[in-house]
């Protein structure tokens, strides 16, 4: 089992790397794999937050994977870290802490899907789509 870790920062090793880090940690003291994924400094429209702008962001992101069905692994505050170097961000304990939560929720989540799994439980059945013109 293996986490991919995306690093949408234009800095290789910043802050968001930090962070992202801090989740690697957890995940593989939980016996799951991770790699980091850079996806270099070619911005994305729609991705580019500061500061209290990463909160939107955040819930615009997860509005997505909830329409998808994916489920949503959260720890117990927003997953995001202070500072503007990674310097800062380790002595950002408390968001560094909120990344190692969500670093063994998510490994949590992934062992219980595993399990699940192995002992025959299939994912549920699709429902056919039902599209409703709210216009009567």
């Amino acid at each position: 089992m293996k986490v991919l870790l995306v690093n949408g920062s234009p800095h290789r090793e910043g802050c968001t790397y930090t962070a992202l880090c801090a989740a690697a940690d957890s995940l593989e003291q939980n016996g799951i794999g991770t790699d980091v994924f850079w996806i270099g400094k070619k911005p994305l429209s729609g991705c580019i937050a500061r500061r209290a702008e990463t909160t939107a962001t955040w819930d615009q992101i997860n509005k997505y994977f909830g329409l998808m069905q994916m489920p949503i692994v959260t720890s117990r505050y927003w997953n995001m870290v202070h500072g503007a170097a990674p310097q800062q961000v380790s002595q950002d304990l408390e968001g560094l802490q909120t990344m190692k939560v969500l670093g063994n929720n998510m490994a949590y989540l992934l062992k219980c899907m595993e399990a699940g799994r192995k002992a025959g439980v299939s994912m549920p059945a699709q429902e056919p789509f039902v599209f409703t013109n709210f216009i009567r």
